[in-house]
């Protein structure tokens, strides 16, 4: 198992031989065949698993040399060197833009003697967005080819020195069928909103208690009282709308992260290849731009994730991201909006707790025995405290 076009071979069954390659950069891999691999049903599309997504984070800079992302991606190829799998592999040397946080491990580590960095990551870098990591191909040997992944990933750590690897916002599945493959399991939380087959927004505020109902319709008028809302996809979307969004974006990411992850080129990169799947939501005051989200549309599902203002109007983060997603997910039969990591003050605006999964692989034996015995008290309490928060929902108790 090694870089730049070296492999090593392992057996599948008793009659194919399969070649596992780490690569450098997403650009020599061949976008159909990763495609093939991350999107296999229109229905489902992940839009962060695409290649042209990862791809424009590489040609922007924000992944690479001198970002703490080195790209290692997985490529699993079969006889006549049809690729039957592909992972998106980063080696990280921090712990910045993961949004699963372990730092209190590196520093336990660290505290031994030992050295947390560099680590592996199988993610999908600055965005915590629930999909698949082992991008198996279809097929009779699916499963198999998600066990040479995961193990793949354990063979390039140890070639690099790695200390780690983390698959991190994975599908529950994966994590129930790798768990047993030397990884450690974890949970998390994040808040969905899912359609129950809503006509309007109106017919799923019919759902909510009063109270919470009247809430929201005040938060709206308020909102939509102070600016005007529009929204802009496709070819729509001009590079003077980048320009605006990337001020929100900065302006924002700055007080929150203290340094924005993406750079003004990713965007127009973004934008470049996948303008049917961006959906910019936009508040205009006396003529400027003073607000705006980007969403990313998938097969079943309105990824929101980036946000930013340079102007405060009460209620405007909640409409932009929340109640507008909604708005598009109902008139489009989507099944969820999702609003990103964190955040309880999602739940009175009708997006429940939902589980979120890891996998953690620990080379080192201490660290791997000390983190098992954490992880089994933590996925009680994340399930003891969904549970609770669903109990406490905003919709009617009757149903």
């Amino acid at each position: 198992m090694t870089m730049k076009g070296m492999h090593k071979e392992f057996a599948l069954g008793d009659a194919e031989q399969m070649i596992v390659k780490a690569v450098p950069r997403i650009d020599v891999i061949d976008a159909e065949a990763w495609d093939a691999c991350a999107n296999p049903d229109a229905a489902t599309y992940n839009p962060f698993l695409a290649h042209a997504f990862l791809d424009a984070l590489e040609k922007a800079g924000t992944v690479g040399q001198g970002t703490g992302w080195v790209p290692h991606h997985l490529v699993l190829e079969g006889p006549g060197g049809t690729v039957a799998g592909v992972m998106p592999l980063y080696a990280k040397s921090h712990s910045q833009g993961e949004y699963v946080f372990d730092h209190a491990w590196a520093e336990a580590l660290h505290r031994v003697g030992g050295r947390y960095y560099p680590k592996l990551q199988g993610a999908v870098p600055f965005t915590p967005v629930p999909g698949r990591r082992f991008l198996a191909r279809p097929g009779p040997m699916q499963a198999e080819t998600e066990k040479l992944l995961a193990h793949a990933a354990v063979a390039v750590a140890d070639r690099i020195g790695a200390s780690s690897v983390h698959v991190t916002f994975l599908t529950e599945g994966e994590w129930s069928r790798l768990g047993g493959e030397g990884f450690l399991k974890r949970t998390g939380q994040q808040f969905h909103w899912c359609n129950a087959g809503y006509r309007s927004f109106e017919d799923f505020l019919g759902t909510l208690s009063s109270r919470k109902r009247k809430q929201i319709r005040k938060e709206r008028a308020e909102a939509q009282a102070a600016v005007k809302i529009f929204s802009v996809s496709g070819p729509e979307i001009t590079e003077a709308h980048w320009d605006a969004f990337f001020a929100f974006y900065m302006d924002t990411g700055s007080r929150k992260w203290g340094r924005p992850y993406l750079n003004r080129r990713f965007f127009s990169l973004l934008g470049a290849a996948m303008a049917d799947r961006c959906l910019l939501i936009l508040a205009r005051r006396a003529g400027k731009l003073v607000a705006g989200a980007l969403n990313l549309i998938g097969g079943d599902c309105l990824y929101g994730r980036y946000w930013g203002a340079n102007e405060h109007h009460p209620f405007l983060h909640f409409e932009l991201c929340y109640y507008q997603a909604i708005d598009y997910a109902i008139a489009h039969g989507l099944a969820r909006a999702e609003a990103g990591a964190q955040g309880e003050h999602k739940l009175a605006r009708g997006y429940l707790p939902e589980t979120t999964y890891s996998l953690h692989w620990l080379a080192d034996p201490r660290l791997e025995a000390a983190v098992a015995r954490y992880l089994a008290e933590e996925r009680g309490e994340v399930a003891e405290i969904n549970a609770l928060l669903r109990e406490h929902g905003p919709f009617k108790k009757d149903g």
